[in-house]
């Protein structure tokens, strides 16, 4: 939101900032929400998987407040820099997402309905943007974990596109993009669980009000 260049394309690898071979900040233990872990490795049989919505204040919220899901972290993924910092992905130059890491227990809620909340909670149909938060980083992004991540996710976006132009939307700018090419690099402390430390905090969520269609055959 601060920082942003408002750029209108992604960096190459080459254009893109060098970045870090560490960290350059720790990441809290804990979830202050869910009291849960919020670094892996996580217990066995739960799930990962990564979403980008525009500001990943907001998102984060909608997925901690998800049943079934286990623990949230805000981070940055997508792009080419190395342990990027908030302002530098702000500037356009490092190409990653704001993105949220959500892990879930798939006994108690499916990759599916996850992937209803991720469509329905913004509009994924304005290119490099969400509402007034413009910029590369503010992409709609999806960075599967599994082939099947990958089936149901290209599904879900298929279905969704048709409720969404009988409803006077444009195209779907989604991307969705297998995840152990794009690497998750964990946020800053301080947007870990930002709303829930600053409740009056800016939120920039804000769906089309489009129901998505839930499960595979839906789409066809």
């Amino acid at each position: 939101m601060l920082f942003g260049h408002h750029r209108k394309s992604l960096p190459t690898a080459e254009e893109a900032l060098a970045g870090r071979p560490e960290r350059p900040y720790t990441v809290p233990e804990r979830h202050t929400v869910l009291g849960t872990p919020l670094l892996g490795p996580y217990p066995e049989g739960l799930e990962v998987a990564d979403f980008g919505l525009g500001c990943f204040w907001g998102a984060e919220r909608k997925f901690w407040q998800t049943p079934g899901v286990w623990t949230t972290l805000a981070g940055y993924q997508g792009g080419h820099t190395e342990n990027p910092t908030y302002e530098e992905v702000c500037s356009g130059l490092t190409g990653h997402a704001e993105v949220v890491r959500v892990v879930f227990d798939p006994s108690k809620v499916s990759y599916e309905e996850l992937l209803k909340v991720f469509w329905e909670a913004h509009d994924p149909t304005q290119g490099f943007r969400q509402g007034n938060d413009v910029g590369t980083q503010y992409r709609s992004a999806v960075y599967t974990h599994s082939p099947a991540q990958q089936a149901a996710a290209e599904a879900s976006r298929q279905a969704y596109q048709k409720v969404l132009e009988s409803s006077g939307y444009g195209e779907i700018t989604t991307e969705i993009l297998p995840a152990d090419a794009r690497p998750f690099y964990p946020a800053e402390p301080y947007h870990q669980q930002y709303l829930d430390k600053n409740p009056g905090g800016y939120c920039g969520i804000g769906g089309t009000g489009v129901s998505c269609p839930v499960g595979v055959a839906r789409a066809e």
